[in-house]
C-alpha cells in the first residue's frame, strides 16, 4: 500500500515534468575558418560558404564548396577575400535556371566599403562575375552600411545618404535603393528611389512680396510699359516723316 501511494502521489494532475531536452547549440568555427553558412538551393543541390585565414582578421579567401548529391559530384570554388563576410545570397537574377552565390564582404574604407564577389553556377561549373562599383553619381554621399536583400529575383541594395566628408559628414535621413540584375552574364544597374542630392530635385519656393515691393514691382513693369509706348511712337512719327 505504501509504495501505491508513492506512485499516485507521482502522478498527481497538474504537476509538470522539468525540462530536461538540450537546446541545440550554434555549431562552432574552429580556426583557421571564420564564417560558414550553408544554402540549399534545390534539393540535393548545396552550397557550404567559407571563410578562413590565420592571423590578420581583415583579410583571407573564402571558399564555395558545391554539393551535387544527386549526381554524386563536389566542387570547389576559391578566391581571396578582402574583408569579412556580413551575409552570403542566392538568386537567379537572369531567370536561366543556373543560381548566382554573391558573397557580401565588408571592409574598412568608407569609399569602397562593401564588396561582393559574385559567381553563377552551371553544371557544377563556376563563373566569376564582376560586380558594378558605385560610379560618381552612386557614390555621392555614400558612408556605406549598406543593407542587401533579394526581392523578386533581384539583388536590391540600400544604404544612408550623408553630406560633407570626414568627421563631419551627417546623414540627410534619406537612402539610395539600387537594383541589380543579370543579362549575360552583366550586371545591370537600376536606381529605384529618388535622389535627394541631385541638384534637378531641388524646388525653388518663392517667398511672398511685402506690399512695399509688390507696388515698386508693379512701378517698374508700368515705367517699362510707358518706355515701350513712347519708343514705339517716335519710331512712327520718323517713319510718317519720311514718306512726306
Amino acid at each position: 500500500m505504501l509504495i501505491g501511494c508513492t506512485i499516485i502521489a507521482g502522478c498527481t494532475p497538474g504537476q509538470k515534468k522539468a525540462d530536461t531536452t538540450a537546446q541545440p547549440k550554434a555549431p562552432v568555427i574552429m580556426d583557421p575558418f571564420r564564417y560558414h553558412k550553408l544554402m540549399e538551393v534545390s534539393p540535393g543541390q548545396y552550397y557550404d560558404v567559407l571563410s578562413r585565414g590565420r592571423g590578420a582578421t581583415d583579410t583571407g579567401s573564402f571558399m564555395i564548396l558545391h554539393s551535387d548529391s544527386s549526381g554524386r559530384k563536389y566542387t570547389t570554388t576559391t578566391g581571396d577575400l578582402n574583408g569579412k563576410i556580413v551575409d552570403v545570397y542566392n538568386a537567379d537574377m537572369d531567370a536561366d535556371g543556373n543560381p548566382e552565390i554573391l558573397i557580401q564582404a565588408k571592409g574598412k574604407d568608407t569609399i569602397n566599403y562593401t564588396t561582393i564577389y559574385a559567381f553563377e553556377f552551371n553544371d557544377n561549373k563556376a563563373q566569376k562575375l564582376d560586380f558594378p562599383r558605385l560610379n560618381s553619381s552612386q557614390r555621392r554621399g555614400y558612408r556605406g552600411n549598406d543593407n542587401f536583400y533579394i526581392e523578386e529575383g533581384k539583388l536590391i541594395r540600400e544604404f544612408p545618404i550623408y553630406t560633407g566628408s570626414g568627421a563631419a559628414a551627417k546623414s540627410t535621413g534619406q537612402k539610395r535603393k539600387l537594383e541589380y540584375g543579370l543579362s549575360n552574364n552583366s550586371f545591370t544597374v537600376k536606381q529605384l528611389s529618388k535622389d535627394s542630392l541631385s541638384a534637378a530635385d531641388k524646388v525653388v519656393v518663392q517667398q511672398p512680396q511685402s506690399k512695399h515691393e509688390e507696388k515698386h514691382t508693379k512701378g517698374k513693369k508700368a515705367a517699362k510699359k510707358h518706355h515701350k509706348a513712347v519708343v514705339h511712337k517716335k519710331k512712327r512719327r520718323r517713319r510718317h516723316r519720311s514718306e512726306e
